[in-house]
């Protein structure tokens, strides 16, 4: 979610309430787009947080600008940018004065700073950070509005709306959009009502500050679908689109902000200064936050953590993909090959029948008819004739030999080639499972011991140590449950972890994880069933469908062939149910 003017709203209150009257006490540029500000907080705000100083982070990064405060560190260059000593130079111990956010809901910020000037005059800068997207700056302008600096220069050249320069004058760019803060029901009315587009849209169309999230929350609050035409809402659905609107816009102008994280299959999906009921309200995907800074940091390193595993995995799903398609391939020609040694039947019979009527065949014949003492009709077989029957029956018996060999091995490479897209298949589906960095040491350790990337040798001593565990999972009745993230834990779990009296669980056909249910011993409700299945169906290739088979029986029924591929079974009695791949109302207990 970019930055929109909610949130910017929630973030100049908190920035309003504990920088005010602070001074500042270092600046660092740590990044060509970034500032680090360090503010010793006034005596009065010190007392009432128990802080003495904060960082101030402003960045105008143009794929994630942001604006936070943190208790975090960051190195900063030896040589101060050309911005940052012109900053140091004018308000480095100035004291903040005021901090707002113009224009109703605009994503911008201004900290007001008084500062002694070189005469010991008081003066007044503006440190402006417009969180904008690809056309966020920080700009630094006088008393007057005058800019004196900016992190980013934008020529004419450039834009044709603003020059960013030095003695330009600053103004905020102008929009058809106008703020949400002050409009009543009949600008409602006459603004979104009258759009001929999806209700969301013609909401954050029409006000600055609505991001397409915000305004799908107020149709869902209204009870109307958001994509249903605003023009064609009846009064009824009209009048709730507009309280919902003012229930949100009412919240903002009296700062009772609820910043919040919402997340899906484990990983953050959203975040939001206002509660966002389009994301339902199970606590185990929602995680409140203190402050809308906490936040913003909280997020993004998660975020960060994701990104980074899903590039970390790029070169293994590359290497899997590659060899799944390659053992793909091969496994089709393989059985356009045994359906070509399905003929060996036929020779074999021809080469009989050839032995016992072939006396009748006269010398140069191309064909011979005769009964077939299997099915009773009377069967035409192509013949040589530069060779005798007898001469012709050895070699449809040789043909028959070499197709019987040829089938018998296609037998054992189609069985090969078959389990390994069955582990490939497994493979990718782990790599999906994957959230820490950890968990992609033993999926690469399978396929280098598989043969698919190449080993490295490691000194004695020197082997990587596993800390990747499975997921532990409690039921709504007490019991553990386990989930393997790879097939090196899937092993692991089924034949030393769990007993012979405990439940085991799988996608029936599909890859997926190795699920077991510990019993210790006690009666399991049909409940604790259902959701070990389901946690079977959500960590599965499944994932995605309905509903997904699970078969499900006693561990000691499982069993591992001699010189089996990592995570493959066997079993021949078991049970089966269907069930929806959803755990949201599973505990996690660890990852």
């Amino acid at each position: 979610m970019a930055f929109d003017g909610i949130t910017v709203a929630n973030l100049k209150r908190d920035f309003e309430r504990l920088l005010t009257g602070g001074r500042i006490y270092k600046i660092a540029q740590t990044e060509s787009d970034e500032l680090f500000i360090t503010v010793k907080l006034s005596y009065e705000t010190a007392d009432e947080y128990g802080i003495k100083q904060t960082r101030l982070v402003l960045s105008s990064d143009a794929t994630l600008p942001l604006a936070y405060l943190t208790d975090e560190s960051k190195a900063s260059p030896m040589t101060a940018p050309n911005f940052c000593m012109l900053l140091r130079k004018h308000i480095q111990n100035g004291r903040i004065v005021s901090v707002t956010q113009p224009g109703g809901l605009e994503r911008i910020i201004r900290f007001e700073v008084e500062h002694l000037d070189e005469m010991g005059d008081l003066r007044h800068k503006v440190l402006i950070i417009e969180l904008m997207g690809k056309y966020s700056n920080i700009i630094f302008t006088d008393e007057n509005d005058v800019i004196i600096d900016a992190i980013k220069h934008i020529p004419a050249s450039v834009s044709s709306v603003r020059e960013v320069l030095p003695g330009r004058t600053y103004f905020i760019p102008g929009q058809d959009k106008v703020s949400p803060l002050s409009t009543s029901a009949d600008e409602f009315s006459s603004l979104v009502l009258s759009k001929p587009m999806p209700s969301y849209k013609a909401i954050y169309s029409s006000y600055t500050g609505l991001s397409p999230i915000i305004a799908q929350e107020m149709c869902a609050r209204a009870g109307i679908d958001a994509d249903k035409g605003a023009s064609s809402l009846d009064t009824k659905e009209s009048i709730s689109l507009y309280r919902a609107f003012d229930e949100v816009i009412s919240d903002v102008k009296s700062g009772n902000f609820s910043p919040a994280i919402y997340y899906e299959d484990g990983a953050p999906k959203e975040y939001s200064s206002i509660p966002l009921t389009i994301y339902g309200n199970n606590p185990e995907n929602i995680r409140n936050m203190p402050d809308i800074s906490s936040l913003i940091e909280a997020y993004y390193s998660e975020k960060n953590v994701v990104t980074r595993i899903r590039q970390k995995s790029s070169d293994l799903r590359r290497i899997v993909q590659t060899a799944l398609e390659r053992n793909v391939r091969k496994y089709d020609m393989q059985m356009k090959q045994m359906a070509d040694s399905e003929k060996k039947d036929k020779y074999r019979v021809w080469g009989e029948l050839l032995n016992t009527y072939g006396y009748s065949a006269a010398e140069g014949d191309k064909s011979i008819t005769v009964n077939d003492y299997y099915t009773g009709k009377d069967i035409s077989i192509p013949l040589d004739p530069t060779l005798s029957a007898s001469q012709n029956a050895k070699k449809y018996f040789d043909r028959y030999t070499k197709l019987k060999r040829t089938a018998m091995a296609l037998e054992e490479q189609m069985k090969e080639v078959s389990e390994s897209i069955e582990q490939l298949e497994s493979i990718a589906t782990a790599l999906d499972i994957a959230k820490k960095e950890e968990d992609l040491i033993q999926i690469r350790q399978e396929l280098s011991e598989s043969g698919y990337i190449k080993s490295h040798p490691q000194g004695k001593g020197r082997r990587e140590k596993i800390k990747s565990q499975p997921f532990h999972y409690l039921s709504s009745d007490g019991f553990d449950i386990f989930v393997g993230k790879n097939n090196f834990q899937n092993d692991e779990l089924t034949f030393k972890m769990a007993n012979g009296g405990d439940w085991w669980f799988h996608a029936k056909k599909i890859p997926g994880s190795h699920v077991v249910l510990l019993t210790g011993g006690r009666d399991v409700p049909d409940r604790a069933f259902e959701e070990a299945a389901a946690l079977a169906a959500f960590y599965s290739k499944g994932k995605n469908q309905e509903k997904v088979e699970i078969d499900y029986l006693r561990r000691k029924d499982v069993k591992k062939p001699s010189g089996a591929k990592p995570g493959f079974v066997v079993y021949y009695t078991n049970y089966s149910m269907a069930i929806a791949p959803d755990i949201s109302s599973i505990k996690l207990i660890s990852d």
